[in-house]
């Protein structure tokens, strides 16, 4: 499962009405979202979406079993792949989503969707957090190992009220990470993202943090998000143009790791997951 995308510009009204679930929506707030995609250039296709099916695909194909895409504000929905799933005969679903890491607000939404889809029709295995699994580390560890940079790692902001331990859990990961990859010239972490609610959310926002970086003296970072899995909005516009303009006007330089995406050792890591759920061994 994933958060979904729009395919085109015309789909960001509709895409945008699902995510704030029937509260009033600001004009502003869309045209500024319109403008986000128009200037990445996803105007007749999502990059995310096609990331997204190469990496079910591939899924698929290690597991040796049907693998089905749901995605949270768009299409296919979650209850789509539930039914699709429940078709084949299945009596048990693995759910699972491509965010590492669990809170309240956000996979448990999703836990809730398939629930309600899945009904009686079959037993859930849900696997509910994974942002320490050793390939996942040993993945990202590799993307940043041997950096002369002060490292970053980022996660998507949530409210604070609500958020559960999904800081703790983050700080965990990118600790294993610092640690399996022996970061010679240190690490931080810092959210981004975050909305315009009018409530507190977990922070240093990333533009904040990297002016407190500045001001210490650093020079040179390395972004590695360990809270995304996947090239998309947040990724190639709050990191891509939003950090990395604010980076250039302080004299920074800024870069970030390659997202896993479909890479193999990404999928490999994936079907682990699902095998655990199911307690079936790998065919490796």
């Amino acid at each position: 499962m994933a958060y979904g995308s729009p395919e085109r510009l015309q789909d960001i009204p509709a895409y945008y009405a699902d995510i704030r679930g029937g509260r009033p929506i600001k004009p502003e707030h869309l045209a500024d979202l319109v403008e986000r995609y128009r200037r990445l250039g996803i105007e007749h296709g999502s990059p995310l979406n096609a990331i997204t099916e190469e990496t079910r695909a591939s899924l698929e194909r290690e597991l040796g079993m049907p693998v089905f895409t749901g995605m949270k504000h768009w299409t296919p929905r979650i209850a789509e792949a539930v039914a699709r799933a429940l078709e084949t005969g299945a009596t048990t679903v693995v759910g699972l989503v491509l965010a590492p890491h669990y809170s309240p607000l956000s996979i448990a939404g999703y836990r809730r969707q398939v629930e309600e889809a899945l009904g009686d029709g079959a037993e859930l295995a849900f696997v509910e957090r994974w942002g320490t699994e050793p390939g996942f580390v040993d993945l990202l560890a590799d993307r940043v190992r041997g950096t002369e940079a002060h490292v970053v790692f980022t996660a998507h902001s949530l409210p604070v009220d609500g958020s559960g331990d999904y800081e703790e859990q983050l700080l965990e990961t990118a600790a294993a990470i610092a640690e399996r990859a022996a970061l010679r010239n240190g690490w931080s972490f810092s959210f981004q993202s975050e909305s315009p609610t009018g409530v507190p959310w977990l922070g240093p926002d990333i533009l904040e943090h990297l002016r407190t970086l500045h001001g210490r003296g650093v020079r040179r970072v390395l972004a590695c998000p360990v809270g995304f899995v996947a090239d998309h909005l947040e990724i190639r516009w709050d990191l891509d143009v939003e950090a990395a303009e604010l980076a250039r006007e302080l004299g920074l330089r800024f870069e970030r790791i390659e997202m896993p995406n479909a890479d193999p050792r990404f999928v490999r890591v994936l079907e682990g997951l699902v095998r655990r759920a199911l307690a079936v061994p790998s065919n490796a």
